[in-house]
């Protein structure tokens, strides 16, 4: 995620960033430029058409769609940010369920307890982050994670399942373990309850945003409606504004363009984009207050 300072308007203005819209798109860019360009010249050097040419009349048409492709927009963007602040929810629910479960750890363990300590601190911080791989790609390198993990669990994690519902599950093992070995009592079994069911709300949660894009034949509607209504600008511009529409079209087709490209970018906030959430920062952030608070 991009740290930056939006009180600072010209270094937010004039900042380029890798995998800016700008370079995304600058190949249709040149596309619907030379398309508009053509258009054009046909019309002012070859075809010549009369003042009185219907195709005079487009510009209405173009107002009224202008309305309604403005209104699919908006209704794209808003539904792509709620779903990275949904993101961001949860992730902050994560944070915080992690910390209220080992303050009540701290408060049952005793302080001698140096081994059942050791091993919440590894298995809870090991949650956050085994989440985060998990959202983000299979292919997520684990190497360090499970030689740190298999260090305070005594066993490895099999990475073919899923990996935060087997740490959970060690979790809830160990809580009724120690119950019934009498170490912890029923009622303090119950006063961690609800933060070892958080875990797997949020994770729940996480996978129904990344695993429920937004439906295929809307985004699909959507590109093919911002593509016909640029290809027929050109149409429209030729008479009012001859060789000066083909920068304008082009403008036009970058904004619309861009904007469902950032929407694309950030409905789901859980990979590597700059624009995603900073899950590997605030699993970390998790990491340190959990061994803060459940020190030996």
């Amino acid at each position: 995620m991009i740290k930056y300072n939006p009180n600072h308007w010209l270094s937010v203005i004039f900042r380029t960033k890798k995998g800016e819209t700008l370079s995304l798109l600058f190949p249709l860019m040149c596309l619907i430029g030379g398309y508009a360009f053509i258009i054009i010249f046909f019309e002012k050097e070859v075809l010549h058409l009369p003042d009185n040419s219907s195709f005079k009349n487009i510009p209405i048409l173009h107002a009224v769609l202008g309305g309604v492709i403005s209104l699919l927009l908006v209704f794209r963007t808003n539904s792509a940010y709620d779903r990275w602040w949904e993101g961001r929810k949860q992730w902050g629910e994560l944070t915080n369920q992690s910390r209220n479960l080992a303050m009540k750890l701290n408060a049952i363990l005793p302080a001698a307890d140096t081994h059942h300590r050791h091993f919440f601190r590894k298995v809870i911080s090991a949650y956050a982050i085994a989440l985060k791989k998990h959202l983000q790609s299979p292919a997520s390198d684990w190497e360090l994670f499970d030689k740190d993990l298999t260090e305070a669990i005594g066993q490895g994690i099999d990475r073919s399942r899923h990996v935060p519902n087997q740490l959970a599950a060690i979790l809830f093992q160990q809580m009724n373990k120690l119950n019934k070995n009498q170490q912890i009592s029923d009622a303090q079994l119950l006063f961690v309850k609800d933060e070892l069911q958080s875990l797997t709300h949020v994770c729940g949660a996480c996978e129904r945003i990344k695993n429920t894009p937004i439906p295929f034949s809307y985004s699909v509607f959507i590109k093919k409606f911002i593509f016909g209504y640029v290809v027929t600008l050109p149409f429209g511009y030729m008479f009012t504004l001859g060789y000066l529409g083909i920068p304008i079209i082009v403008f036009i087709f970058y904004v619309l363009a861009s904007l469902e490209l950032i929407a694309e970018e950030i409905e789901d906030p859980f990979g590597g984009d700059n624009n995603d959430l900073p899950t590997e920062k605030m699993a970390l952030n998790i990491r340190h207050n959990v061994e803060d608070l459940l020190q030996a």
